[in-house]
């Protein structure tokens, strides 16, 4: 398995953007010491209460300066908020920045909020996102070089600089679709899923997309990746006092802010939950109804807190339950203290990743 320090960047109550960011850079500096294979963060926009992550290739370049050997990347660039060419140059650039260490996601996006606040159509962002990979093999390619899409045009451009990567950084798309998949399989795209899609009803989903793989005759193994919240401690016990209650408030981000301010925690969980059930998808409305209820994430195994020996065997079962060969941890969540942080982070890369890097989930 590939292990990543994965972030939202979410918003601190009481830290200056400036000081979370420089705690993001100790966290991924002791990933690197470590030997995490990856550091990935978001692209999330216009809520500051949520992530303060709204230009990844930022995050790229800084985590670059302050790192070795770690492979680091946007999970993933928002690509319709982007020029294409644009977006091909910063990709190019940043992989020589960093030697050769980029990593590429590439998504269409989530949240309609980012779109309408850009003047951008929501239901059309599928589309330009899938062509952009034909696209950006065109611009990273042979120079120079044209291109005529039904999304994206380029007439005879020649970029100033190419990544050190050839033919190109390894590339990205997050999903549990499964033309999307089929897709992904057919170009030699990475993949993977969120906590709130059931692992029961991925598996199927991934093994189709390894078949797929298969068949389009990529002589390397693909990564699918699952992310959700961890948390290693000295022991379960502890473990859990420190971090369960905080794993219940993780993803606070994901509420709607609140029109009617006396609206407490309580009450925005209770319109989120009857929301995941008023749009279906069974087990994974479930999930989503139960996002803020940590007592059910722990023992549904959504969350991975407890002994480093715990989050190993929790792990090496969920991975082979729901086929996923690179975990994406997010360390970082709620109000956790620092020290508490960074010896979680500590524990899983010395006790847990060990073991981890040895296990084949399929």
């Amino acid at each position: 398995m590939k292990l990543a320090h994965f972030s939202h960047v979410w918003g601190k109550p009481g830290m200056s953007p400036h000081a979370r960011y420089e705690q993001l850079w100790r966290e991924i500096e002791l990933c690197d010491t470590l030997g995490y294979d990856y550091a990935f963060c978001v692209e999330h926009h216009f809520r500051p209460d949520e992530s303060w992550m709204s230009a990844p290739s930022l995050f790229t370049a800084a985590a670059g300066v302050r790192t070795k050997n770690i492979r680091l990347g946007p999970m993933g660039y928002i690509v319709p908020l982007y020029g294409s060419l644009r977006l091909a140059e910063e990709i190019a650039l940043l992989d020589q920045m960093l030697d050769g260490r980029l990593e590429v996601g590439l998504v269409p996006g989530v949240n309609p909020l980012y779109f309408e606040s850009f003047g951008l159509d929501y239901d059309a962002r599928k589309a330009p996102t899938m062509e952009y990979i034909d696209y950006l093999a065109a611009a990273l390619g042979a120079q120079p070089f044209s291109f005529e899409g039904t999304h994206h045009r380029t007439a005879h451009a020649r970029l100033a600089v190419m990544p050190k990567q050839q033919p190109h950084p390894p590339l990205w798309m997050q999903s549990r679709d499964r033309e999307t998949l089929r897709f992904c399989a057919a170009k030699g795209l990475n993949t993977g899923y969120f906590l709130v899609y059931p692992r029961s009803e991925a598996a199927p989903r991934y093994r189709q997309y390894l078949a797929d793989w298969d068949a389009a005759g990529w002589s390397h193994r693909p990564n699918i990746a699952y992310s959700t919240v961890v948390y290693v401690d000295e022991s379960d016990d502890k473990a859990l006092d420190v971090a369960l209650a905080r794993a219940g408030r993780a993803y606070e981000g994901f509420l709607s802010v609140p029109d009617d301010p006396s609206l407490t925690f309580e009450d925005r969980v209770a319109e989120f939950a009857a929301l995941a059930y008023e749009r279906g998808e069974g087990p994974a409305a479930d999930i989503r109804a139960h996002l803020f209820d940590a007592e059910y994430l722990h023992e549904n195994d959504l969350v991975f807190i407890g002994s480093a020996k715990t989050v190993t065997e929790k792990l090496m079962k969920a991975a082979s339950e729901g086929v996923f060969n690179c975990f994406m941890g997010e360390f970082n969540f709620s109000d956790l203290p620092e020290d508490d942080l960074m010896r979680s982070i500590r524990l899983f890369g010395e006790q847990v990743m060990p073991e981890l890097q040895r296990f084949e989930p399929f």
